[in-house]
């Protein structure tokens, strides 16, 4: 009874110690420090290192012992879109303070608007410390035009790199690229010239991935000379087509959310795995005998891939050729996903597919609500009617 009630002197004795414990650990003694604060700065620095920079810096005021501590992060996450006014002297504040001699990550969200005048300096400073991690995200809407600094094309540190501008033209560098560690490039909303991809790939003889999300302007991309690239991905719309060429030889993963507009898989040799889609915008018309043709094309260029998957959209243009009776090739593919609705409008393509790939092990339905626009039921039976085909007949 003792013990369970407290009054014995040994559970009394226990009890006192750890409840004292737990005081101490929790950061409720005397002396006043938390426990947070006795771990070491790599700890503290990591945790910091996943805040926004604003915010990092609040915790100077926790104690002298917080007081450096964010000086050191191996990261700093520049968000300055919001609010306007002027910041620009602030983050020349933040990077006067700033101590570590390495640095992981650099990520710089900027409003071009207010901040021209300062840019090259953040992007330099990054670059004294050796960064790994590149991301710059340019806001320049308005008259204000983008022009990166030729010293930015020149760094052995980069391993990865993000820049997106907003639809601004990247402009060409005048000295050569040399980009001799990058393994990941991903340019986004860049208007970028054939001259000025093929200038910048040059100096990029270890890259590994590309991304390409929204990228006006360049036309063919002929990554022939990229030795070492294994991952390309690649997202067009009407507004933004992008590639219609894609030389490709040396990629194994393709990744490629397409559109309403002519795209030619020209050289994939090396694919063994892709992911395909069609964005369609909801206000235009679907432009499905164009699409059939574009499908078909790019099918037999796929034919010796071993993964595959297909959205809806896909699935639905290609349900339309089969019921049109265009004949579809067959396949080596061994695992296939079909990232799709079930419904009448896909059932086609899926029995023509499944029946032309004999090598098949794996396959894998999934619905995943996407930012593709989904091509209507309406639209195809629309295109059903005028060609009087029936979508209950395989």
């Amino acid at each position: 009874m003792a013990d369970k009630g407290g009054n014995g002197d040994g559970a009394t004795t226990v009890r006192s110690y750890s409840h004292h414990d737990r005081k101490t650990k929790a950061g409720d003694s005397s002396d006043g420090v938390d426990s947070i604060s006795f771990l070491p700065d790599v700890i503290l620095q990591s945790i910091l290192s996943s805040l926004p920079i604003k915010i990092a810096i609040k915790t100077s005021i926790l104690s002298k012992r917080w007081r450096h501590v964010w000086s050191e992060t191996p990261c700093l996450y520049l968000d300055w879109f919001m609010p306007r006014g002027p910041k620009g002297d602030i983050v020349n504040k933040i990077l006067d303070r700033y101590k570590a001699r390495k640095m992981m990550s650099f990520e710089l969200s900027a409003d071009m608007r207010d901040d021209i005048p300062y840019v090259d300096r953040w992007i330099e400073f990054a670059m004294s410390r050796n960064v790994e991690n590149m991301s710059l995200e340019f806001d320049y809407r308005g008259d204000h035009k983008c022009y990166v600094p030729d010293f930015f094309y020149i760094s052995n540190s980069f391993k990865q790199l993000s820049v997106e501008l907003f639809f601004s033209d990247l402009n060409l560098p005048s000295c050569s690229v040399s980009w001799t560690s990058l393994k990941m490039l991903s340019l986004r909303s860049c208007k970028i010239s054939e001259e000025c991809i093929d200038k910048i790939l040059s100096g990029c003889p270890i890259l590994e991935s590309l991304t390409l999300y929204f990228c006006g302007k360049l036309m063919v991309l002929d990554l022939s000379k990229s030795l070492s690239l294994r991952t390309l991905v690649i997202e067009r719309n009407v507004w933004v087509p992008g590639p219609t060429h894609i030389v490709a030889p040396h990629i194994h993963c393709l990744r490629l959310s397409n559109c309403q507009l002519q795209c030619t898989l020209v050289d994939v040799s090396s694919l063994k795995e892709a992911r395909i889609d069609i964005f369609c915008n909801a206000q235009d018309d679907v432009e499905a005998d164009f699409l059939q043709v574009m499908v078909l094309k790019m099918l037999e260029k796929l034919q010796h891939v071993d993964k595959l998957t297909f959205g809806e959209n896909f699935l639905k243009i290609l349900s339309l050729a089969e019921l049109r009776c265009v004949s579809i090739p067959s396949f080596k593919v061994k695992d296939l996903t079909l990232t799709t609705m079930i419904s009448q409008y896909v059932i086609p393509g899926i029995v023509r597919l499944l029946q032309n790939s004999a090598e098949l092990k794996k396959l894998t339905t999934m619905y995943t609500i996407d930012d593709i626009d989904i091509i209507l039921g309406e639209d195809i039976d629309t295109y059903l009617d005028l060609h009087s085909l029936n979508k209950d007949q395989c």
